[in-house]
C-alpha cells in the first residue's frame, strides 16, 4: 500500500546516480535512490531505468528518493559488454520499438536488427523497422537493396516505413504509427535517431551528430538514455547509439520461437527438440529450401544460436 508521503512518477532521465522523474501534473524532481536499494537480482548494472515507474519520498532540499521501483511490464536488456555476464536495462514499460536503421552511411546489418527484433518479440514487445536516409538512396543499386531488405521484414510482418529526417519523408506515417504510445528509438550510432526525433517534435532540438570520415561510423551524440513527452500520452525515448547488440537469457531451445515465420512451423519439426540446423525431417530447413523463409534470416538465426551456446 502505498504511504501518504510517497509521489509516484515516471523516470524520464537517468545521469549516474541521479534519475529525472516525472509527476503526473507535469513537475520534475531530481530523485536519488535509497541506499539499501536491493537490485533486481546481481545481474543488472542499472536497478532503476527509463520507463520505471517509482515511488519516493521527497525530501527538505527539494529532490526526492526512491524508494520502490513498480513492476515492469516489459523492458529490452542487453549484455553490458561483450563479455560480460552483467545486463543493462535500455528502457522498460515499452509499447513499441523503433530500430533506426540505414543501409548507407553508416550501413546496419540485418544480424543488428534480427537481435533486436528477437529481444523484443522475448519481451513481447512490438516492433517496426525504420530506414532513414532515403535521400541518400539515390541510384537503383542503392534503392533495389533497400526493398529487398524491407520486403524480408514486411513478409514476416514487421511494419517497415522508408524515411527521411532531412527531407521529412514518411515523418507524418511514422507520427501516425507512435501516436499514444511509450516507443523505443534503437540504432547504431550515426543512422540518424535524434534527427529522426526532431523531425517528429521539431521543439525537442537534439544534438545530431556527424558521420566519421576514418571509420564511416557514426559519433554519438545522445549519452544517455531520455524519454520526451511530446503529447499527453506519447513518449519517444532517445538512446544511445548501439555498436554491438549482445543478447542475453536466451537458450537454444527458446530462440526458434522469437522468429515468426519460425514459430508457425515448429509443429511441422519431426523432432520436438528441433535445433534446424542438421536435424532430419526440419520444417524449418525446408521452409527456407522452399523460399518461404528469408535464408538471410535463418543463417541470422543460427548465428545468434551460436552465441547462446557459448
Amino acid at each position: 500500500m502505498q504511504s501518504e508521503s510517497m509521489n509516484e512518477g515516471l523516470v524520464i532521465r537517468t545521469t549516474g546516480s541521479w534519475y529525472r522523474v516525472l509527476l503526473a501534473d507535469g513537475g520534475q524532481r531530481d530523485c536519488r535512490l535509497r541506499g539499501n536499494y536491493r537490485l533486481r537480482g546481481n545481474k543488472q548494472t542499472n536497478p532503476v531505468a527509463v520507463g520505471d515507474h517509482v515511488l519516493f519520498e521527497m525530501q527538505e532540499d527539494g529532490t526526492g528518493v526512491i524508494h520502490e521501483v513498480e513492476d515492469r511490464k516489459n523492458y529490452i536488456v542487453r549484455r553490458a559488454t561483450k563479455l560480460s555476464k552483467q545486463t543493462h536495462v535500455i528502457a522498460a514499460n515499452i509499447d513499441l520499438l523503433c530500430i533506426v536503421a540505414t543501409l548507407g552511411l553508416p550501413r546496419t546489418s540485418t544480424g543488428f536488427i534480427d537481435r533486436l527484433l528477437v529481444t523484443a518479440e522475448a519481451y513481447h514487445i512490438p516492433a517496426a523497422i525504420l530506414f532513414n536516409k532515403s535521400d541518400l538512396m539515390v541510384d537503383d543499386e542503392l534503392r533495389a537493396l533497400q526493398q529487398e531488405v524491407g520486403d524480408i521484414y514486411r513478409k514476416v510482418g514487421y511494419p517497415v516505413l522508408e524515411v527521411s529526417a532531412l527531407e521529412g519523408t514518411g515523418v507524418d506515417a511514422v507520427k501516425e504509427m507512435i501516436a499514444d504510445k511509450t516507443v523505443l528509438f534503437s540504432g547504431h550510432s550515426g543512422v540518424g535517431k535524434s534527427a529522426l526525433l526532431n523531425a517528429i517534435s521539431p521543439g525537442l532540438g537534439l544534438k545530431v551528430g556527424q558521420i566519421s570520415d576514418w571509420s564511416l561510423k557514426g559519433k554519438h551524440t545522445t549519452t544517455f538514455a531520455e524519454i520526451f513527452p511530446i503529447q499527453q500520452s506519447t513518449f519517444l525515448i532517445d538512446t544511445p547509439g548501439i555498436k554491438e547488440f549482445g543478447m542475453v537469457d536466451f537458450n537454444r531451445q527458446e530462440l526458434s520461437h522469437f522468429f515468426p515465420e519460425m514459430r508457425e512451423r515448429l509443429h511441422d519439426c519431426h523432432f520436438a527438440n528441433c535445433t534446424h540446423r542438421h536435424e532430419p525431417g526440419c520444417a524449418i530447413k525446408k521452409a527456407v529450401d522452399d523460399g518461404l523463409i528469408s535464408e538471410e534470416r535463418y543463417h541470422n538465426y543460427l548465428n545468434i544460436l551460436e552465441d547462446t551456446e557459448q
